[in-house]
């Protein structure tokens, strides 16, 4: 009698194998630990041959059956069903390890190495927010240019025009690497080059008018934030580094005896390739500090001096202030949009320039790469003429906070 879902539902385990059967060589096998199992029995070339098809409940016995007919089509069609299931197994599996977000995870740990840990995180988190979701699962093989296309527009379509040409760029290496590794045969993302707005290039808003200068000077003057954000924001206008090197900034990097105090950036916290960070040959970025600066730290030191960084986290004090911080601060003295923390790099770049430094001295300072045919970072050579400058410059910042109040 065939079974009804009744009589599976009530078909206990009695510490053997029990076989309850169906019809057409379908039939539920209950294993002594309760299981249920089903199984279809066929004959082919003469010899008796058993195909699982799936267990109870999550699989139905209408769903059994169904499954049961479509072997037996198999057979009568000359294949073996047996063989047909292997065959889509490994097809799943091959699909499966060939998939989009397998073949990206795989191309990030070859390229791992060329990074730094902060750019790796970059690269991996820009994928699982804007590519894993999508087109995960897929195979990359499988994979078209308006899939892609529909991908990269969406972060465009939300303001970030940025991360939209960021992550076709990186698609494209995912997809050349796909097909480097015999998984892919074409890099649609190329072909979407042109889709997107072109990019806009901005400077990082900045103040270069001597008036307005006095004024963000003045009001940096009043904020009353936590002190290690405060000391920050008004070392940054007389440092004008990248904000990276203020924020990691060690006590044990800065020298405040002696007739030439500094501080002096490691190359692991300059802005430089990976593999320009840990060479033994790459020179630290030296920043002469103004005596205005000294006295600055050495206030600071009283409340974080016993601490490893001198601009340490208000939540962590364990870890350096965020790089946000000094943006943050400055768009709550009300300059949001007009000035950034990279944006008095720019204003010292000009003034210092109009008033007749050198472009070497002002460039090292910078701690951009020295043009002409040195093509080096010669950063030692200019360091007499940077103290100069950086206790100049001091002097100017002063003068104009003065001049503002008179």
């Amino acid at each position: 009698m065939p079974l009804s879902d009744a009589s599976i539902r009530q078909a206990k385990s009695s510490g053997k194998v029990v076989r309850l059967y169906d019809s057409g060589g379908l039939y539920l096998e209950v294993t002594p630990s309760g299981s249920k199992l089903w199984r279809w029995k066929f004959r082919i070339a003469g010899k008796e041959r058993r195909l699982a098809l799936g267990t109870y409940p999550a699989t139905s016995l209408k769903e059994a059956r169904q499954r049961r007919d479509q072997a037996k089509g198999q057979l009568e069609a000359g294949a073996d069903p047996s063989a047909a299931k292997r065959a889509e197994k490994l097809c799943s599996q091959d699909q499966a390890a060939n998939s989009f977000e397998k073949v990206a995870i795989e191309w990030l740990h070859v390229k791992k190495h060329e990074w730094t840990e902060k750019q790796f995180t970059k690269e991996q988190g820009r994928l699982k927010k804007y590519a894993f979701p999508y087109l995960g699962n897929r195979p990359i093989a499988e994979i078209g240019v308006a899939d892609v296309r529909v991908m990269i527009e969406r972060p465009a379509r939300a303001g970030f025009l940025e991360q939209s040409h960021r992550l076709r760029f990186q698609l494209s290496r995912i997809f050349k690497f796909a097909i480097a590794t015999e998984r892919a045969e074409r890099d649609p993302a190329s072909d979407l080059s042109a889709v997107l707005p072109s990019r806009r290039k901005q400077r990082h808003p900045t103040i270069i008018e001597p008036d307005k200068i006095a004024v963000l000077l003045r009001a940096i003057d009043s904020y009353e934030g936590s002190v290690a954000v405060a000391a920050a924001l008004r070392l940054a206008p007389m440092w004008f580094c990248r904000p990276g090197e203020i924020r990691m900034a060690e006590w044990s990097q800065i020298e405040l005896e002696g007739d030439q105090p500094q501080y002096t950036v490691p190359p692991m916290n300059r802005k430089l390739r990976k593999a320009a960070k840990e060479a033994k040959e790459t020179p630290p970025h030296v920043i002469p500090l103004s005596l205005q600066a000294v006295a600055i730290l050495q206030e600071l030191k009283t409340f974080t001096g016993r601490g490893r960084f001198v601009f340490p986290s208000g939540r962590e004090p364990s870890r350096n202030m965020s790089d946000g911080a000094i943006n943050a601060a400055l768009a709550r003295l009300g300059y949001k949009g007009l000035i950034v923390g990279h944006g008095f790099r720019h204003m010292a770049s000009t003034l210092l320039r109009e008033q007749g430094w050198s472009r070497e001295a002002v460039e090292a300072q910078l701690s951009h790469e020295i043009g002409g045919t040195e093509g080096v970072y010669n950063l030692a050579k200019f360091l007499p003429e940077r103290r100069r400058m950086m206790q100049a410059w001091a002097d100017y910042l002063d003068q104009l906070k003065k001049a503002s109040t008179t």
